[in-house]
């Protein structure tokens, strides 16, 4: 149940000093240890932490990927703390650290374990000053700014006043300091965001006054319809669930925090009658995110869900607040303090009282589902969570670890179906992101019996009949496939990765019309994930829109730079366009970004149709030789083939790719009816005969 507050608080007058790693999130496991065991040993080195703690003077030492420490001395401790570390940190370039400074009053508060910890806006304020800055950055707030002007020391240091945008766009005065290389001489990136903002702001300002009256009336009421138009279009019963923090002093309980995140979010989205948006848009916002309402509308929902973990032994705190984005109106917030074995309970409290206070119907399968525990085995969870934490850091080892960790939950409890569904999914996936060779012949029956077995499980899980789908199209049953991927939608209206791969499937059969509306709903749902946005590219392509499949693929391209897929993708679209250097120079992009026998087949074909047919045959020899040692998709290799005039080994290379049961949604066999590049077989009698073979609904 929540916690109850005390009322015998102590408030003090604490100076802050908040630190943290920039891209820690996106560090593995090892690599978060490693550099939070460094920074914890520079911090305890300078003096000034070792004079403070002596004289009883810090309240507290840093934890997680950072952390407050707060002075009770002067405003100048944290200040002269930060230069020391500031200084060491030049010797650790790995590290990439941003530092903020306030002086506010703090409180005593205790933790899970009844120990006395600090909280308070003293340190709140510290850290979304932090917030604002870049690696290397010292920033302080005005209010510390002025207090060391009365020392002449340290008047030098003092730089950059500006204001900043914090935490539901609240802004806050704020200074930087550096010198003599230490700190970060570089305004920092929101600053200028501000600026730019400002000055934007006066120049609109200038030239509106000088519109007519009538006109700026005129103005006035278009945009105020065009605004409740927009506002229009996000539903009332819409949410975004944000990562939740990580409170736990062990960092490497990130996983856990992450998992109830998901879990809590997917009971959220069992609700028809909520819209609710996937993890990977959402994952990106990450740690005290700047303004909420900018964050929902690019979301394009109403409400925002917030949150952190605490996990301690074998109990776990869990604090959440459902915010109203357009007003930052607080709507709800509780604080749950459990045993581990209750933690089910906590994410159905959530979920249902999220569900009451926005006024969503449940239905009585949702009811269900809401109050559903997956496991009664707390060990089989924590190893769950463990597999769906590296599950989502698409890689060939993390992906191998995912499996290795749901196995292992499955060995604690043989009847828990989310498990196996996340093993079908691993085996699924092995063949895609493995450099190692890993054959989807080997791979998809082991997908089908633990997708099976999932849905014996439990067949009112949606997350299983996915699994079980994407096993059977990855096996050429697509007509056997699509029912599971309906009912996994029944059952969970906004699961996006069951849109996306029902909008795969049905563009394998040629359907790509349904297709295009399958990938819109996903993209709907998931905004901002990289693959969804790169395969409606191609969607909007199959179905003669190509002009705005390149917009579509460059605005993926625009939200991450170095995302493979997209530059493969726009390669393909340009190529089959006629763009051929254009295309090229895609290829060569993602070639750049991740090589594989994916992007050297298209930079192999690229060539040789502009041109470079030496370098071209180069690439392929090598890729075939590569062929006889381990298992390259067949595929790839047949498209290449072709465009050298080679029909015969193109066709070889085809049904090759049959027989290995190449992966789903790699290009390969899930592309053969609507791949263009294969437009010249289209005649052959012996294409067409492996069309039927594909298409049979008989796996061999």
């Amino acid at each position: 149940m929540p916690s109850d507050s005390s009322s015998d608080v102590k408030f003090e007058i604490g100076h802050v000093l908040f630190i943290d790693i920039v891209g820690y999130s996106k560090l593995n496991i090892h690599e978060q240890s490693e550099q939070i065991q460094k920074l914890k040993e520079i911090v305890r080195g300078t003096e000034q932490f070792r004079l403070a703690q002596a004289e009883g003077k810090l309240l507290r030492s840093p934890t997680g990927d950072g952390g407050a420490l707060v002075f009770r001395n002067s405003p100048e401790a944290p200040v002269m703390c930060a230069l020391e570390i500031s200084k060491e940190l030049k010797k650790h370039p790995e590290l990439r650290v941003r530092m903020g400074i306030h002086s506010g009053p703090v409180n005593e508060v205790t933790d899970l374990n009844e120990q006395a910890n600090i909280a308070g806006a003293g340190i709140n304020i510290a850290q979304r000053i932090m917030d604002c800055g870049d690696a290397g950055h010292i920033l302080l707030s005005r209010h510390v700014a002025e207090d060391l002007e009365h020392y002449p020391r340290w008047r030098p240091f003092l730089h950059d006043s500006a204001e900043c945008e914090v935490k539901h766009g609240v802004r806050v005065g704020l200074v930087n300091l550096y010198g003599d290389g230490i700190g970060n001489s570089q305004v920092p990136k929101k600053f200028q965001v501000l600026k730019n903002r400002r000055a934007k702001a006066r120049w609109t300002a200038i030239a509106t006054a000088l519109l007519l009256a009538g006109v700026i009336v005129a103005a006035f009421f278009m945009v105020a319809k065009k605004s409740a138009r927009s506002t229009s279009t996000i539903p009332e019963k819409s949410i975004a669930v944000l990562p939740f923090d990580n409170l736990s002093r062990d960092p490497e309980n990130a996983y856990f925090s992450e998992g109830i995140h998901d879990e809590i979010l997917t009971r959220l989205a069992k609700i028809a009658d909520l819209k609710v948006i996937s993890r990977t848009s959402t994952e990106k916002y990450k740690s005290a995110p700047d303004n909420l309402r900018e964050i929902a509308k690019q979301l394009g929902v109403a409400n925002i869900l917030e949150g952190s973990v605490q996990k301690a032994s074998d109990q776990v705190r869990v604090n959440v607040q459902l915010i109203n984005a357009a007003n930052g109106a607080h709507l709800w917030a509780d604080t749950y303090d459990r045993k581990l074995t209750d933690i089910f309970a906590v994410e159905s409290e959530i979920a249902k009282t999220v569900a009451d206070t926005l006024q969503a119907k449940l239905s009585s399968s949702a009811e269900h589902v809401l109050s559903s525990r997956p496991t009664e085995n707390p060990e089989a969870h924590e190893l769950y969570l463990k597999g769906r934490y590296f599950w989502n850091r698409r890689t060939a080892e993390n992906v191998q670890k995912a499996a290795s960790y749901f196995q292992q939950a499955i060995d604690k409890d043989p009847n828990y179906a989310l498990a196996y569904s996340g093993l079908a999914d691993c085996h699924v996936l092995l063949p895609v992101y493995s450099v190692g060779g890993s054959n989807p012949r080997d791979e998809i029956p082991k997908a089908l019996v633990a997708a099976r077995k999932a849905v014996e499980l439990d067949n009112d899980l949606a997350e299983a009949h996915t699994s079980l789908a994407r096993a059977l199209a990855s096996n050429l049953q697509l007509a056997a496939a699509m029912p599971e991927f309906k009912r996994a939608i029944e059952l969970n209206p906004n699961y996006a990765t069951a849109h996306q791969w029902l909008g795969e499937c049905l563009q394998s059969q040629g359907r790509v019309d349904e297709a295009l509306v399958e990938l819109k709903r996903a993209e709907e749902l998931d905004p901002l994930s990289l693959i969804i946005n790169s395969l409606l590219g191609i969607a909007l392509d199959t179905t003669g829109r190509t002009s705005e499949a390149i917009e579509q693929l460059h605005k993926t391209i625009e939200i991450d730079p170095t995302f493979t897929t997209a530059h493969f993708l726009l390669g393909y679209v340009l190529e089959s366009k006629g763009n051929l250097k254009e295309a090229v120079a895609e290829y060569e992009k993602a070639d750049q970004l991740s090589s594989s026998a994916g992007t050297l087949t298209a930079v192999a074909r690229a060539y040789f149709l502009v041109g470079r047919q030496e370098e071209a045959r180069k690439i392929i020899d090598s890729l075939m030789t590569l062929s006889r040692q381990r298992y390259i998709p067949a595929y790839r290799l047949a498209v290449v083939k072709l465009a050298m005039g080679n029909r015969e080994e193109a066709l070889r290379l085809l049904e090759k790719s049959y027989d290995d049961r190449a992966p789903f949604d790699s290009g390969d066999l899930g592309w053969i009816k609507i791949d263009r590049r294969l437009d010249t077989l289209r005649s052959d009698p012996r294409f067409q005969r492996l069309l039927d073979r594909i298409f049979s609904e008989k796996p061999e």
